[in-house]
């Protein structure tokens, strides 16, 4: 349901805006290269990405996990969460993570003009920056569908857009932990670059969908590291 709302918005305000927009789906998404590069390979490294946080729960018991197995990801930051939660990023940031741009908002860029889409990615870089003296340099927008607009705005605040190849639909109401990680293990083979979208905070899903998540990153974790491969962030592959 959530794709098919999203594909009625490409269809209504792409005229609007006179260009394409990319829909973050993995049948379109697993073409496009986050920042122009490959991440990797399967069965070496995988890069793991989180969306939608900080979150209070979610994103330090994901963090818990990615150190239990000594790995690394790759967090899609939304400004308006960062502001409310500085010490999650601090600790992102101090874990050896990557910190990247999901927006200030949560909102679909192709209901957001022009001007407001370059003021909130600008505010987003400038917080991630001031918090942890380093600037972010990837941006994946919301829902992962990019107006000419949000392109735009990136590429002038100096960041790579980046989708992924495999999601786990970890989101939606019914998700297990068995069942994103087994959906995420049955997309990463089709995948020329292996890029795995979850997201560590529930506050546009569905409740308490974070323990669902963190669950998720355990089994995925600990598979690929019996498998001989490991989970990193996108700057430890795309630098």
């Amino acid at each position: 349901m959530k794709t098919r709302r999203l594909a009625s918005w490409v269809g209504a305000a792409t005229a609007l805006y006179g260009a394409p927009a990319a829909l973050g789906i993995p049948g379109l998404t697993h073409r496009i290269s986050p920042g122009g590069r490959s991440p990797g390979r399967p069965g070496g490294v995988i890069a793991l990405t989180f969306d939608d946080g900080p979150h209070r729960d979610g994103t330090p018991a994901v963090l818990d996990v990615l150190a239990e197995y000594r790995c690394t990801a790759t967090f899609f930051i939304i400004g308006e969460q960062l502001a409310r939660r500085p010490d999650l990023v601090r600790r992102i940031h101090e874990g050896g993570h990557e910190l990247a741009v999901h927006g200030w908002t949560h909102r679909c860029t192709l209901l957001s003009p022009p001007a407001e889409i370059h003021r909130d990615i600008g505010r987003t870089v400038a917080l991630i920056a001031d918090l942890t003296g380093q600037s972010p340099t990837r941006y994946r927008p919301p829902y992962g569908v990019a107006s000419t607009p949000a392109l735009l705005a990136a590429r002038h605040a100096r960041l790579a857009p980046a989708w992924w190849t495999a999601w786990g639909r970890d989101w939606e109401p019914n998700a297990t932990a068995a069942g994103v990680s087994q959906l995420v293990t049955r997309q990463l083979p089709r995948a020329r670059r292996p890029v795995v979208l979850l997201h560590d905070s529930d506050t546009y899903g569905t409740t308490g969908s974070w323990r669902t998540t963190a669950g998720a990153t355990r089994r995925l974790c600990r598979a690929w590291q019996e498998q001989g491969a490991k989970a990193v962030s996108l700057d430890e592959v795309c630098p």
